[in-house]
């Protein structure tokens, strides 16, 4: 007995066509996600920083004493991987690391002048790169979209 094999002819690069994919929500995310996170990454290339070390800083910034297992869980990632981060930032002066009072084992984590102003310039960085990526969106679709984002985190809860 024979096997039907199917005769496999990719189609030319101008044929490619994500359409079955576009019908979920979650693929068109992940596509505009890749946008802003590509030019994001450039945007934040002057400043020696990444999308992650950024966040960091930002969020030890405007949460000082944050312990480093507060940060994990707001960043949503494993407390291995965020040291190397924390590391980094401390490494480059821009937080300082230090070990709290009442628990020798929890690192209160806080920005020091230069990572403040590094912050700061990274911060209006940020906001010229998102104007500029959703230059094409009025005022009352980007607030749609955040609180459409915010009940996709919150997992429809309100």
């Amino acid at each position: 007995m024979r096997s039907a094999k199917a005769e496999i002819v990719p189609p030319p690069d101008s044929e490619v066509s994500d359409r079955l994919l576009e019908r979920f929500l979650g693929y068109r995310l992940k596509r505009a996600f890749n946008v802003i996170q590509s030019d994001l990454t450039e945007t934040l290339k002057p400043f020696g920083l990444r999308m992650t070390s950024y966040t960091a800083l930002v969020l030890i910034m405007s949460n000082p004493g944050l312990s480093q297992s507060q940060l994990a869980d707001v960043m949503d990632m494993e407390r291995p991987n965020l040291v190397v981060i924390v590391d980094e930032l401390e490494r480059r002066g821009l937080i300082a690391r230090d070990r709290l009072k009442t628990d020798r084992r929890t690192y209160a984590l806080n920005v020091t002048r230069a990572g403040r102003q590094l912050s700061e310039e990274a911060m209006t960085a940020a906001e010229r790169h998102e104007a500029r990526v959703l230059k094409r969106l009025t005022p009352e679709m980007r607030a749609t979209v955040a609180t459409a984002m915010t009940l996709i985190r919150n997992g429809g809860a309100g």
